[in-house]
């Protein structure tokens, strides 16, 4: 391990934990401390190979801190396990880069970032929605340019979202946040597609719908679509809130996007893969009015050819979760769930995990994916 890229914070703490980045905020390194851990954190900005995460771990490793943009797969969770390694800790909320059959197997903790990014998440994919319909990257760009030499009026005309047709692909957390949103702030219209059906952002919509009705205005509506094809077809707006696994790699495909209307408008902040990303730049070339906002890429951080010279497409590196909250956030819970395994504490039984953030934490790990596989005890069970 290259000792000049690597910061050894807290050198005489009994459990040495491996951090495969700098994280945001001082709370994270109170907490690794408090549970006696010597932390060593990573300073380089390139993403670490196994190689570099292998050598890292080493001979002895009590637990680690890793990025979604690692593949933590079950070659490095056997040399963690080899190390002496307890837990680790994703740095995400989602894990599709994580082989959590493999850590099981090894008998290691994985945690997770649930419940930080919710809001924040879903504020992105609002922010690229009206950035794409309103085409303020091609705008800006014209104006820095120097070419904007006097008011038209054609200049610039996008799409009014006002009362349209949103679809969401994947109600949860993240999926229902950006749609009570939208349907609140826009009185947009509502189908979505989820494998179950989310009976409280239903409730949320037809409570709205009644208090519009109420002022005179008209209601907004929810449907839930068994079909993704029939969703495409009906939807203004879609926004793509779903997990990546082998069944929705490639979800967004040519022939889906010839599903769509001529200006529809694709949003993604889930997971690059779920949009086949040569296609959409094919489809993107050939329909200029169609618009898309993507936070992640297939190949990230590579882009598909052609993709970066398309004006009808708005991109930004992976920042849906990047505000101070959020990502500090991030740091305390991973930090909690290592030292809460580390410390022998159980696991938090509740999807609310705000009590972490607070400066009486409980005695627990606040989220373990892997928990009832490893037979770990809940808090109060």
């Amino acid at each position: 391990m290259d000792d000049l890229s690597w910061q050894i914070i807290n050198p005489d703490g009994k459990n040495r934990v491996v951090v495969t980045k700098e994280l945001p905020g001082q709370r994270w390194l109170k907490i690794l401390k408090a549970a006696d851990c010597r932390m060593e954190v990573s300073t380089t900005t390139h993403v670490l190979t196994a190689d570099e995460i292998h050598a890292a771990v080493g001979n002895r490793c009590d637990g680690a801190i890793g990025q979604l943009t690692e593949v933590w797969d079950a070659p490095l969770f056997k040399a963690l396990k080899k190390a002496g390694g307890r837990v680790y800790s994703n740095y995400a909320v989602g894990f599709n880069n994580v082989d959590i059959d493999a850590a099981t197997r090894y008998g290691i903790p994985v945690g997770n970032t649930p419940g930080v990014l919710t809001e924040t998440t879903a504020e992105m994919a609002v922010a690229l929605t009206f950035a794409a319909a309103r085409r303020l990257g091609e705008a800006e760009r014209f104006q820095r340019r120097g070419q904007y030499t006097g008011w038209l009026p054609s200049l610039f005309m996008g799409e009014l979202l006002f009362g349209k047709t949103l679809g969401i692909i994947g109600a949860g957390r993240i999926g229902a946040a950006y749609a009570r949103m939208m349907v609140a702030g826009h009185h947009m219209n509502l189908v979505y597609f989820d494998i179950q059906p989310n009976q409280e952002l239903e409730d949320y919509i037809r409570a709205y719908a009644a208090f519009l009705k109420q002022q005179g205005q008209p209601p907004v509506t929810c449907q839930r679509i068994d079909q993704i094809d029939d969703l495409l077809e009906r939807a203004d707006v879609i926004s793509i809130h779903t997990v990546l696994d082998e069944t929705t790699h490639h979800l967004i495909n040519a022939s889906r996007l010839a599903r769509m209307q001529e200006n529809a408008i694709l949003i993604n902040t889930s997971r690059g893969p779920v949009i086949d990303e040569a296609a959409l730049v094919a489809h993107c070339q050939t329909h200029p009015n169609f618009r898309a906002g993507l936070d992640v890429f297939e190949d990230e951080p590579a882009m598909k050819p052609g993709l970066v010279d398309l004006e009808n497409v708005v991109i930004v590196p992976h920042i849906a979760s990047a505000t101070s909250w959020t990502r500090q956030g991030m740091a305390t819970l991973s930090a909690a769930n290592l030292a809460a395994i580390l410390q022998g504490y159980p696991v938090w039984p509740n999807a609310d995990i705000t009590p972490f953030l607070s400066n009486n934490a409980p005695m627990a790990a606040p989220s373990i994916l892997n928990a009832e596989e490893l037979g770990l005890p809940y808090l109060n069970a």
